[in-house]
């Protein structure tokens, strides 16, 4: 029996998705856009990187050969390694929307079929009586916000008053989400998750997939910061994943990041928490060291994704994406025989595209381990292939929508 490691590259795509255009991101590409600014100097930052994107460790698992199949297109400025190692393709996403939650389900092996709820795009977000029901169950004189925002500068600009009035800012993007900030001292950490709880309940009849806890610190606009505190609270996916066949099947599931939060904690053996890319890779590291037979480690590596993408940072995100490709050593060092690795991501955040939002792509599979050698796998048609390929490597029964690559 061997063990898995699912790495999600949140947001990491690579463009190409059939469907984009009914998502208005025809064109949209996360790594060929980056790749694109850095080789033309636009992903410099003094102190931070410079010059074109350098991604050795991927560029060998066959990155550069996955974003010509996704998008036609090797990435500006990314020399050619000398030899790949691995599988290596690109998936579609099956599943409607271009949200976390479902690109995450999918991955799992359960797409989203259904639509979400969403929020109005126009005027106010969240209706008189919802506002009215937050405010009666959540005991909380009123809210902030109550509009389509990017939770960096709506905090910046309703903090001070929210520091004043002790109300919650509350938002939402085009995601099926609704978003609370909150000081973590003047409102207090327990008191946000705790209204976070309510209003999970009260949206629970409209289908909103998410409600996001965003804690922050300071004193002034220029001085708030969100802290690592964050907390998802998701509806439950609509049928078993990989991770319940896992669980029924005796092994464990060890749940980095904010993986727990995005399946509601359901088929997960252990929660572990760290802020920020490199101690998520650190923890990563850590629960390789300690899996067993037949385990799977599940992480998802939020920073490129909530740091970069959403706040459209080139240097920011490629940065990140370099830090990334020098750990991977660190990930092959602690393989045992039979062992595999797959690296995927769950959606597109391109930072170079309009708005804030995501952005619908086709995500990459990398999938390497001791005694598997090198192919393409193609264009998968599901994000579920993933799941199937795992639960194939693990010898567990099969799901239903998808086949494994192995």
């Amino acid at each position: 029996m061997a063990r898995a490691f699912l790495f999600v590259l949140d947001s990491f795509g690579v463009g190409g998705a059939p469907d984009a255009d009914e998502y208005g991101d025809l064109g949209s590409n996360t790594l060929g856009h980056i790749a694109e600014f850095c080789a033309a100097g636009v992903g410099d930052r003094v102190g931070l990187r410079e010059g074109p994107l350098h991604l050795p460790n991927m560029s060998s698992l066959g990155l550069l050969e996955i974003a010509k199949l996704a998008s036609g297109d090797y990435p500006a400025g990314m020399p050619m390694p000398e030899r790949i190692f691995g599988l290596h393709g690109a998936a579609d996403e099956i599943s409607r929307g271009k949200d976390t939650p479902s690109g995450h389900w999918e991955i799992a092996g359960t797409p989203v079929m259904f639509d979400w709820g969403y929020f109005p795009t126009e005027g106010e977000a969240f209706s008189p009586e919802l506002v009215d029901a937050i405010c009666r169950e959540g005991d909380i004189a009123g809210i902030l916000g109550n509009c389509h925002a990017s939770g960096t500068e709506i905090i910046a600009r309703l903090g001070e008053e929210h520091i004043r009035t002790r109300k919650p800012i509350c938002y939402t993007s085009t995601d099926s989400v609704f978003q609370i900030a909150a000081h973590e001292t003047y409102f207090g950490l327990d008191r946000l998750l705790r209204l976070c709880e309510t209003v999970r309940v009260l949206l629970d009849p409209m289908n909103i997939g998410r409600v996001i806890a965003r804690p922050f610190l300071g004193e002034t606009a220029e001085t708030f910061e969100r802290t690592g505190n964050r907390r998802d609270f998701s509806v439950p996916p609509p049928e078993p994943t990989l991770l319940d066949r896992l669980i029924r099947g005796g092994r464990s599931v060890h749940a980095i990041g904010k993986i727990g939060d995005i399946f509601a904690h359901q088929g997960v053996s252990r929660v572990i928490k760290a802020n920020g890319n490199a101690a998520l890779m650190d923890a990563t590291l850590a629960a390789m060291d300690e899996a067993a037979l037949g385990d799977l480690v599940f992480t998802n590596f939020v920073d490129f994704d909530m740091l970069y993408g959403h706040r459209r940072d080139v240097p920011g995100y490629a940065a990140a994406l370099e830090a990334f490709d020098r750990a991977l050593p660190d990930v092959h060092r602690r393989l045992k025989p039979g062992d595999l690795v797959i690296l995927t991501a769950d959606h597109g955040c391109d930072p170079t595209w309009r708005g804030t939002d995501h952005t619908r792509e086709r995500v990459p599979v990398m999938a390497f381990g001791p005694g598997i050698r090198s192919r393409s796998i193609g264009i998968r048609a599901s994000y579920s292939d993933i799941a199937e390929t795992i639960a194939a490597h693990l010898s567990i029964p099969l799901g239903p929508n998808g086949w494994s690559f192995l």
